[in-house]
């Protein structure tokens, strides 16, 4: 479904990524490690399409986004769901408000079916009761699982997270991360995450992908990550 090929992206004179080969498996969570500043992020807008590379080629199911035009991306965009570090919500708007914003803006829907929608993704990541509420009102991990509800309001077959677990408590680290694998068994979508949490990371992940100097050094599940002979790759995840 995802698959990147000799992807390169300089800024200025600094080379990010560096003819980086990444495939990633549909409907499995695949974490993204790497030191801050190291081009996570920045891989994260090449598979979105939020950013083109200087070259190579970023494949959404089979199709190289790279070479569309701003048209045709999108309408490939709308595969996606993603949730932003900070959640990213509007906070003139009410949970509710934030959360129908996606089908407002794509689909020709009735107020009645939104609404049902609505409370149906809350549900989906346990919350109810809560439309009526500013954004402004809630909590970290409240404000997350806003987010993720707006992500998925459009079941879409791919959904991209930064750093979901940033500014939070270990308790509520542990509930986004039970939400996440809950959330990804119950709609069977492709979840790209990119995270420096490492048991965070051992948590969600199908297969984790390690991000060094702009390639993808190694790639495997937890226990072969957690057991891998690679200098750099022991000398992070310990």
């Amino acid at each position: 479904m995802i698959k990147l090929v000799k992807v390169c992206k300089s800024f200025n004179s600094q080379k990010v990524l560096d003819n980086l080969d990444l495939e990633i498996e549909p409907e499995k969570i695949t974490v993204i490690i790497g030191r801050s500043g190291g081009g996570k992020s920045v891989l994260l807008k090449h598979i979105i399409g939020l950013i083109r590379p200087d070259s190579g080629q970023v494949f959404i199911d089979g199709i190289d986004i790279a070479s569309l035009s701003d048209k045709k991306l999108n309408e490939t965009r709308k595969k996606f769901g993603m949730l932003f570090q900070d959640a990213a919500l509007f906070d003139s708007m009410t949970v509710g408000e934030n959360v129908a914003f996606p089908l407002k803006e794509h689909t020709v829907l009735s107020k009645k079916e939104i609404d049902e929608i609505v409370n149906k993704k809350l549900l989906q990541v346990g919350l109810k009761n809560v439309t009526h509420k500013m954004s402004s009102e809630l909590s970290g991990g409240m404000r997350k699982r806003v987010g993720l509800a707006r992500a998925i309001v459009l079941d879409p077959k791919i959904i991209l997270f930064d750093e979901p677990t940033t500014g939070l408590d270990p308790i509520m680290c542990e509930s986004i991360n039970n939400l996440i694998v809950n959330t990804q068994q119950l709609t069977k979508a492709t979840f790209v995450v990119i995270s420096h949490d490492i048991e965070s990371t051992f948590n969600i992940a199908h297969k984790v992908a390690m991000l060094y100097h702009g390639k993808i050094i190694e790639i495997g599940t937890s226990d072969e990550i957690r057991s891998s002979n690679n200098p750099i790759v022991k000398r992070f995840i310990k």
